[in-house]
């Protein structure tokens, strides 16, 4: 913070605390004065008291100046109606033209202090009050003639409108005055003696005073003796010269023409550093907690990929699983049908061949018959004598061909009738095992969608457990983070306490830095400490964590920070 970032206000009344030896090394700059110097003077407030005195004063001032009031309007009023007749008003007019005057004069005169009441004071107001009076006064001097020729007789008729006017200037004084108790910004004037005895030094309070808000005269007057005894005891200090003294010596001097009191100097350098530190703390902590919203984001957007990626898995599998179940209910039903029609068309070549032989037996038969008729005729012609044997062994032979006739048609029928019972059956068993086929089919399909079931399940609790992992990752970085924060933290105070410089907090850190990538000093050398400290801790590092550009410094540091490492330093100092 520069000095001209310092805000221009004034210290309250009471002296600010003297700050720390190592500011200054000055002992408090206002032990050595006199109690009636160092104390502000406590003074009360004009207030309306139960002062008889006061009652009587006010009861006069209030009595007299509305007489004082009356009487010269009176006298005003008498005297410019007169006048105005002899300057060409009508008689209707000439009466008002008194009231405009004088009335003018106190409504202007009470809406300046109203406006002053509610803090938009219009000095316009005033001048155009000022004005009327100056007009009215010259209006009732002028009124019996020539002010030259009577003076005594012009200043007669003048004289109680500029009374009224000063009572209500008093007045108007009295109000301004309250008003600027009450709200607090009553200024002290400084003692015409003072503007007498010291007319170099005096300006230069009244400049301090109005400029910085300094309302108490004598709170400036300890100010000012204050700021010479520190300087008289800062020459006493370095042998008479304040050349040798230091920048933060010399604030108070250097800072006395902006409002500042000797403590309130001599604790800015302190109050800087304070708030340069407070706004570093806060860019660390805003980066930190940026790092943590990206962090936080990129672990959503994890689980969401990993989340969609299951969803998409578990999609692939159903659709997998449905295709291939449909693939097998259709070879299922191809083989059904397949089967189906080969059994058609096997049973229908059966009845086919079964239809075409009993045909050709039927025309054997008509042909073994008509075979025996003819050959019965010819045996009938050729042994007539012997008819009656040949009858009877005609007819035994007939009775003999026809009944194997008819055995032989019988047995045909029946194996021709248990071929087709036994075809029959067979089609009946393979359409039994196509049913059973198309069962098991099914029941691998319901398998397998139970499978890919169990595999979605699977896949949605591994999903689950991976964003388990993940917030519990990142709790774990979070929890590691805030424990590194509160580690910095804890060193950051101990060398504020410690006051360090900027170097020492610097190589300090670089060795927090290596301590928390696991550098483990124990047993070690102050040069394996360093090719450790290298390894563990680029330049690249060093630079980004304390702020440094050269490689240089930032190999120095490195080195520092190795040998504070060897020498016993861990992060709780």
């Amino acid at each position: 913070m520069t000095i001209t970032d310092v805000p221009h206000q004034a210290a309250p009344d009471t002296p600010v605390s003297v700050p720390p030896a190592p500011v200054s090394g000055a002992p408090g700059p206002v032990s050595w004065a006199p109690d009636s110097v160092s104390e502000t003077d406590n003074r009360n407030p004009i207030k309306p008291g139960r002062d008889r005195l006061m009652l009587v004063l006010s009861a006069v001032a209030a009595i007299g100046g509305t007489l004082v009031g009356v009487i010269g309007f009176a006298m005003s009023y008498s005297t410019l109606a007169e006048v105005a007749l002899s300057w060409g008003f009508s008689h209707r007019l000439a009466g008002w033209f008194p009231v405009g005057v004088d009335a003018s004069i106190i409504a202007f005169l009470a809406l300046d202090l109203y406006l002053i009441r509610k803090d938009t004071g219009w000095p316009l107001l005033r001048a155009a009050a000022h004005t009327m009076t100056a007009a009215t006064i010259w209006f009732n001097a002028s009124s019996q003639g020539d002010i030259g020729a009577d003076p005594v007789r012009s200043a007669s008729h003048g004289v109680m409108p500029l009374l009224f006017v000063i009572g209500v200037e008093a007045a108007r004084k009295l109000f301004i005055k309250k008003v600027q108790l009450e709200a607090g910004t009553a200024t002290d004037r400084i003692p015409l003696h003072r503007w007498i005895l010291s007319p170099l030094g005096t300006p230069r309070i009244y400049r301090r005073m109005r400029l910085y808000g300094i309302t108490s005269y004598p709170e400036m007057t300890r100010r000012e003796r204050d700021l010479k005894g520190y300087e008289q005891w800062l020459l006493r200090q370095h042998n008479g010269s304040l050349d040798k003294a230091s920048d933060d010596e010399r604030l108070p001097m250097t800072m006395a023409p902006y409002g500042y009191t000797v403590a309130e100097a001599l604790a800015l350098p302190e109050r800087q550093e304070r708030e340069a530190q407070e706004r570093a703390e806060e860019a660390a902590r805003r980066r930190l907690e940026a790092q943590t919203r990206q962090e936080q984001a990129q672990a959503r957007a994890e689980a969401d990929r990993l989340r969609a990626e299951g969803m998409l898995e578990a999609v692939r599998a159903q659709v997998a699983a449905e295709t291939g179940q449909a693939r097998a209910q259709a070879r299922a039903q191809v083989s059904a049908a397949e089967r189906v029609a080969e059994r058609e068309e096997a049973a229908l070549e059966t009845a086919l061949l079964a239809e075409a032989r009993a045909r050709e037996a039927a025309a054997e038969r008509e042909a073994a018959q008509q075979r025996e008729a003819a050959a019965a005729a010819d045996v009938r012609a050729a042994a007539l004598e012997q008819q009656a044997a040949d009858k009877r062994k005609l007819a035994a032979e007939a009775d003999r061909i026809a009944a194997a006739e008819a055995q032989a048609v019988e047995t045909q029928a029946i194996a021709e009738a248990r071929k087709a019972a036994a075809e029959a059956d067979r089609a009946a068993a393979e359409t039994e095992q196509a049913a059973a086929e198309t069962r098991r089919a099914t029941a691998e399909a319901n398998r397998q969608r139970a499978e890919e079931e169990r595999l979605q399940e699977a896949a949605v609790a591994d999903t689950a457990r991976a964003q388990q992992d993940a917030a519990e990752a990142h709790q774990r970085a979070a929890e590691m983070r805030l424990a590194a924060a509160e580690t910095e933290r804890s060193a950051v105070e101990a060398e504020d306490a410690a006051r360090l410089t900027p170097r020492e907090r610097a190589v300090r850190k670089v060795a927090r830095v290596a301590l928390a990538a696991g550098l483990i000093p124990i047993g070690l050398s102050e040069h394996e400490v360093q090719r450790e400290l290298s390894r563990l801790v680029s330049i690249a590092d060093v630079q980004s964590a304390c702020d440094v550009s050269s490689t240089d410094t930032a190999s120095r540091y490195r080195t520092e920070a190795a040998a504070l490492i060897a020498s016993g330093y861990h992060v709780q100092q």
